[in-house]
């Protein structure tokens, strides 16, 4: 009878933990990374994966619903009575959790996964939409396209900035500003109004843990 110790479950869970992390670094990198480059990056065998996940989609999906939840507890964590803030904050949020994974956020969002990814990141554009309908009461946000699609555009502006930051990498207040002016100009401030509201509002400011 095999007989699983308190170590044996620490260096399951530790390696479970380092595949995840080294499938972060790999796929950010490459997102075919295969399994055998996933394993190695963790210093892992091949064969070590398959204790921990049946093939490559699911890791990818738990790695997409992990990232997700992050980013989720980061959103709801935001406050503020100005709905226009809010969505700048946001904007600024979601830059600061998935900037270093750019890559890979940008192919959860458009590649295989999408379905899942969709799911996963629901609760976050649930207070997106909440938020520009705030927006839209107060009549700081712009009327003129339904709020379901302006919520869409505007979460496409967001990937839109990491994708161009895949392309020519920005640097951290380079991208966190971008990020609030691609939200601000989708809900319909012209650049210069864009530019003097993030300046006029210092919760907008790059924090120096940013």
């Amino acid at each position: 009878m095999t007989t699983t110790t308190p170590r044996t479950r620490r260096d399951a869970t530790e390696n479970r933990a380092a595949l995840l992390a080294a499938a972060r670094v790999a796929l950010n990198r490459d997102p075919d990374a295969s399994l055998e480059a996933i394993a190695a990056e963790a210093g892992l065998s091949r064969r070590s994966v398959y204790g921990h996940f049946a093939n490559r989609d699911e890791m990818l999906r738990e790695l997409i619903t992990t990232g997700a939840g992050r980013v989720g507890d980061a959103l709801r964590s935001i406050e503020h009575p100005d709905p226009v803030v809010r969505l700048a904050l946001v904007a600024s949020s979601f830059w600061h959790e998935v900037a270093h994974i750019r890559l890979m956020t940008v192919f959860a969002v458009r590649g295989p996964l999408k379905q899942h990814t969709d799911e996963a990141l629901r609760p976050m554009r649930d207070a997106v939409l909440a938020t520009l309908e705030a927006g839209r009461a107060a009549e700081t946000v712009r009327s003129d396209i339904p709020v379901t699609r302006l919520a869409r555009l505007a979460e496409d502006g967001l990937i839109a900035v990491l994708d161009e930051s895949n392309r020519t990498p920005l640097d951290t207040a380079e991208g966190h500003r971008i990020a609030i002016l691609s939200m601000l100009s989708t809900i319909g401030f012209g650049w210069r109004k864009a530019n003097e509201f993030i300046d006029a509002h210092s919760e907008l400011t790059l924090k120096e843990d940013q």
